[in-house]
């Protein structure tokens, strides 16, 4: 909470001075007292109320008083809103270890039908682009609002040998400056005055092995943190060997063997099965270095959930709405719940007298 107008908070000097005019005011009357003999008339006299519904009514004022002060300071809230305008950056792995089976059927088509429910969840929200890396990184789908185009590109993905996460961090950085002017590409420098907050942009990287070929991906996360742009990272698939099988709608066209080639900390066994570790560590940098987070995942319902998380982390920004109104409001309906209590009681004071005489 801020205020806008801190100095307008001297206006509730005005509640200790209607207090000392009120004691001033009951002070005098108790010295025109008039002597009485008669117990039932001082009775009579009395108002039929006890000591602390008297004081039911002042306080209300005073607190009226009080947030109609507050309210001339004109307070600011931060409250989460939904950025309208962000921009989210898909980069997929699609080198050959994408085929192992250790989830089923295999990490790409998991990766693939969890990407595809990311996107048709934020149906109507931010735009999405998506990149594809291998041995190289392209832009497959440029930032859109256009969900069934995006989930159509998503069911011809092919897998290829090698992976470039770094290329892949900077294709999407790329991808996001055509779309968003505060945003420098790749190779130009950051406008001055950039380095406030993040930008309304994130890049998503899926990935389920180690950077082995291309820009180093820690460089490639020193360029993103230069343009303010969050790159979330999530490390997929398990370390348990696991059997290669991708339809051939899957498969390189111009075709490659099993045998290697896809580089990485780990490799196949005799039996052609994936023993690939993600490159943890590395994957972490990326993302303490751009002020993004990293995500493990070992099956598609992890995988699921990953990505659900994310959007709350990139799309909502807190912006400072006046709350000036709501506490202008709110006091004014005390003052009058004040006054309005203060002339009930004593019009019911002055029928009880009447009744009685």
């Amino acid at each position: 909470m801020s205020l806008s107008w801190p100095w307008a908070l001297l206006s509730v000097l005005v509640v200790p001075l209607i207090l000392v005019v009120r004691w001033w005011a009951l002070r005098r009357r108790r010295r025109a007292a008039v002597r009485v003999t008669s117990i039932a008339l001082v009775r009579a006299a009395l108002p039929g109320r006890t000591r602390w519904t008297r004081r039911i009514p002042p306080a209300l004022l005073v607190a009226g008083l009080v947030l109609l002060a507050a309210g001339a300071a004109r307070p600011q809230a931060s409250v989460p809103v939904p950025m309208r305008s962000a921009t989210i950056l898909l980069a997929l792995d699609t080198s050959g270890s994408m085929c192992s089976t250790d989830v089923d059927p295999n990490r790409l088509t998991a990766a693939r039908k969890a990407a595809a429910d990311f996107i048709e969840s934020q149906r109507g929200g931010p735009r999405i682009g998506l990149v594809t890396f291998a041995g190289t990184a392209g832009l497959l789908v440029p930032p859109t609002d256009d969900t069934d185009a995006l989930i159509e590109a998503l069911e011809n993905l092919s897998t290829y040998r090698g992976t470039a996460i770094g290329q892949a961090v900077l294709t999407s950085i790329d991808a996001i400056a055509e779309v968003d002017p505060s945003v420098a590409p790749t190779g130009a420098t950051p406008p001055a005055g950039s380095g406030q907050g993040y930008a309304g942009a994130a890049i998503v990287v899926l990935t389920d092995g180690a950077n082995t070929q291309g820009v180093d991906p820690r460089t490639a996360a020193q360029e993103a943190a230069l343009r303010r742009v969050r790159v979330f990272t999530i490390g997929f698939g398990t370390t348990n060997p696991a059997p290669m099988v991708c339809d051939s709608s899957q498969l390189d066209s111009r075709g490659f063997t099993w045998g290697g080639g896809f580089g990485g900390r780990g490799g196949f066994d005799r039996g052609g099965r994936n023993v690939r570790l993600i490159d943890e560590p590395a994957l972490r940098q990326i993302a303490r270095t751009t002020g993004g987070s990293y995500h493990r995942a070992e099956n598609a319902d992890q995988l699921q959930d990953a990505l659900d998380a994310l959007p709350g982390t990139f799309t909502v920004v807190h912006e400072r709405v006046d709350t000036a109104a709501a506490f202008a409001g709110a006091g004014a309906l005390l003052v009058a719940a004040a006054l309005s209590l203060s002339l009930w009681w004593n019009r019911s004071r002055a029928v009880s007298r009447a009744a009685r005489t």
